[in-house]
C-alpha cells in the first residue's frame, strides 16, 4: 500500500524558504526555468520570486498552503527544489521539510 505523497497538497516550503540556484539553469541559458520567474542575485546565481520575502511564497506556487498547494513549474523546477525533501513522498520527513510544516501549523512527516 503506497502513503499519499504530501508534496501534493503540503506547499509549505514554497512558502518558507530562499531559492538561489546556478543561472545555467534559466531557459535563456539552455535550462528550464522560466526566467520570468526569477530575479537575479549576482552574475550567476538567480532566486526564485518572492522566496527573499518576509513571508516568502515563491512565485510557482499554486493553490493554498496546507491543504491543496502544488509547483506551477513541477517538471522545470530548479536543481534545490528537486533536491529538497527526497523522501516526503514516502511519508518521510527530514529536518528542513518538518521545520516548514511546523511553521504552517502542519504537523511533521514521520522521520525515518
Amino acid at each position: 500500500m503506497s502513503v499519499p505523497n504530501p508534496c501534493l497538497s503540503c506547499g509549505a516550503c514554497c512558502a518558507s524558504f530562499r531559492v538561489d540556484f546556478d543561472a545555467s539553469e534559466l531557459q535563456s541559458q539552455g535550462g528550464c526555468v522560466p526566467d520570468g520567474l526569477t530575479v537575479p542575485v549576482t552574475g550567476h546565481i538567480v532566486r526564485m520570486r518572492g522566496t527573499d520575502h518576509a513571508s516568502p511564497r515563491c512565485a510557482a506556487l499554486v493553490g493554498r498552503v496546507g491543504e491543496a498547494a502544488s509547483c506551477g513549474i513541477h517538471e522545470w523546477r530548479p536543481a534545490p527544489c528537486r533536491e529538497f525533501g527526497l523522501r516526503a513522498p514516502m511519508g518521510l520527513g527530514d529536518e528542513a521539510c518538518d521545520r516548514a510544516r511546523t511553521r504552517i501549523g502542519l504537523k511533521p512527516l514521520a522521520l525515518a
